[in-house]
């Protein structure tokens, strides 16, 4: 029996703990896997990132805790400024800054792109820093809003992901879309994490009704 590397948590009969047994279990990639991936980006990562609404950040602080953030605009707003470079604009939003104070820790972060109705993935790994070129910046702005500070990742690898997770989950079948009132919503959900031990049920779904209404007016970031 081996445990969660913590030491705490579901404990497991049968881990994998090796590349060798790994690869036993998965086997090796096919063609042309191993060739695929590229030290700069492209025409065709270029036009995959012109074309993008919307990526997910991947980064980790000198501890090793994991955080993925997802980052959206319009498209193009990921703004590739040479081969080797691309820069993503910090919008205001819940200024909880996971990604940001782990960038300045380990510089290490995984991006991943996507295109709505397209089932292939860019990915892209390299080395990201925090900068306020104000050159940068001004270009970046939006809706008159420049941003703060820009991530500019130093591209090491990049590759297109192939559509098999996209096709087996039917991500953007329309039919498949699950109706929002079919779960609650943020404020309910929140509000009810947090609620005290001490507040009656009553007065828990007053204060709930109270901000749904209050951000359906004025929606904002909740955390």
């Amino acid at each position: 029996m081996i445990a969660a590397p913590d030491g705490a948590g579901r404990t497991f009969r049968d881990v994998v703990a090796s590349q060798e047994a790994l690869r036993a279990l998965i086997g090796e990639p096919a063609d042309p896997v191993p060739r695929e991936r590229l030290s700069s980006l492209d025409d065709h990562c270029r036009a995959f990132i012109a074309r993008s609404p919307f990526l997910l950040v991947g980064t980790s602080s000198a501890a090793g805790l994991s955080d993925v953030s997802p980052r959206g605009d319009a498209p193009g707003f990921v703004r590739v400024l040479d081969d080797q470079t691309l820069a993503i604009p910090d919008r205001v939003g819940n200024r909880r800054i996971d990604s940001l104070l782990n960038i300045l820790e380990n510089p290490h972060a995984g991006l991943l792109f996507m295109i709505p109705g397209v089932d292939e993935t860019l990915r892209v790994n390299g080395r990201a820093m925090l900068v306020r070129d104000e050159d940068l910046l001004a270009g970046m702005a939006a809706q008159g809003k420049r941003p703060n500070l820009a991530v500019a990742v130093s591209v090491e690898e990049c590759f297109l992901h192939c559509p098999k997770a996209f096709l087996r989950s039917g991500l953007w079948d329309t039919s498949r879309f699950v109706a929002r009132t079919a779960m609650p919503s943020l404020a309910r959900i929140l509000l009810d994490q947090t609620r005290p031990s001490d507040r009656s049920a009553e007065e828990h779904e007053r204060i709930v009704q109270d901000e749904e209404r209050r951000l359906a007016e004025t929606p904002v970031c909740l955390y």
